[in-house]
């Protein structure tokens, strides 16, 4: 068992460190062909976060194995909400001022609505797929139109935008981005095998469902970036940063994340299951939402705390009610 989860460890540090190069160098090539830094904010920085959800999600589907790939999108974006947020309010107190994520957290919570009735039949096939890469798409659409529009009317620079910027001049060589694009599309396939492997490994060796994986070790594995992004924001006291890192990558792995299993790999899963972990996840947005908005409602450290505990209480009751069904 020591050896299988050492190696799943790797496999996903390996993943995230992959990720990390290859936003990186698709940040590089992006500022070189001129384009604007809110687009690239969103669209790479900002989603690039979930990309180990994402290539574990599309290589759980390939190789049928869809509860995987369920599980880790919803259970990452239960982590981004609980796990993560907490730790972030309990460095440095947090709410929402700006009008772009004042805006985007509506939608965050229009897009777990939407969801929700999507897959509330338990079927996730190519209509469903289709209809989560529609919203996904659509969201991005109109993050991008908000940001751009606050920016023009109040002309001020995002701390996303900012972290960006910082990020590009220490090394903008096409060449450099180029290579780093290379080392992690060889890398990205490998680790995420590496990680399928002994997660199938723990699966038969505990009698585990792919489900319960999803929604534990790998929801909070993947989200290694999300967590690193929010603590680095936090002790920045970038509090816009670490909110808009975890709305939008909520977003992300509710459309893309959880879409991509259903265009690949068409199946049912267990709705009992999912039902609960929705149910929280739910719960867990609209506490969010009000531990965030207004300078009355800051996600300050008890309510960080608070979130913690509602983290610890649900893995734990997963946990018993796993072993008590298997």
């Amino acid at each position: 068992m020591l050896i299988t989860l050492s190696l799943l460890i790797f496999g996903l540090m390996l993943l995230v460190y992959a990720s990390d190069r290859l936003v990186y160098g698709a940040s590089v090539f992006a500022q070189s062909l001129k384009i604007p830094p809110a687009v690239i904010g969103i669209l790479i920085v900002g989603t690039g976060t979930s990309l180990p959800e994402l290539f574990v999600s599309t290589d759980a589907a390939v190789h049928n194995l869809p509860d995987i790939a369920i599980g880790t999108a919803i259970g990452s974006t239960l982590t981004n909400l609980l796990l993560i947020a907490g730790i972030g309010a309990m460095i440095y107190p947090m709410n929402i001022q700006s009008a772009v994520l004042k805006k985007e957290l509506p939608l965050m919570i229009i897009v777990i609505m939407l969801v929700g009735i999507i897959v509330s039949s338990g079927n996730l096939g190519l209509r469903e797929g289709t209809l989560l890469f529609f919203i996904g798409f659509a969201s991005i659409f109109l993050m991008i139109k908000t940001m751009h529009k606050t920016l023009t009317q109040e002309r001020h620079v995002l701390p996303l935008e900012t972290l960006t910027r910082f990020e590009l001049q220490t090394n903008p060589r096409n060449s450099v981005a180029l290579f780093w694009v290379v080392i992690a599309l060889l890398i990205i396939p490998v680790a995420t095998q590496m990680i399928l492997d002994n997660v199938f490994i723990l699966m038969q060796q505990y009698h585990l469902s792919g489900f319960f994986v999803g929604l534990t070790l790998l929801s909070i594995g993947t989200s290694l970036p999300e967590l690193a992004t929010t603590i680095v924001a936090a002790l920045r006291r970038e509090n816009e940063l670490a909110l808009g890192n975890i709305i939008g990558a909520n977003i992300f792995n509710l459309t893309f994340v959880l879409g991509m299993p259903a265009l690949l790999s068409p199946s049912t899963f267990n709705i009992n299951t999912f039902y609960f972990s929705f149910a929280v996840l739910g719960v867990a947005s609209l506490l969010f939402s009000l531990f965030s908005l207004g300078r009355k409602q800051r996600l300050n450290r008890g309510k960080g705390i608070f979130l913690l505990v509602c983290f610890i209480v649900y893995i734990t009751v997963l946990c018993v009610a796993h072993s008590l069904l298997t």
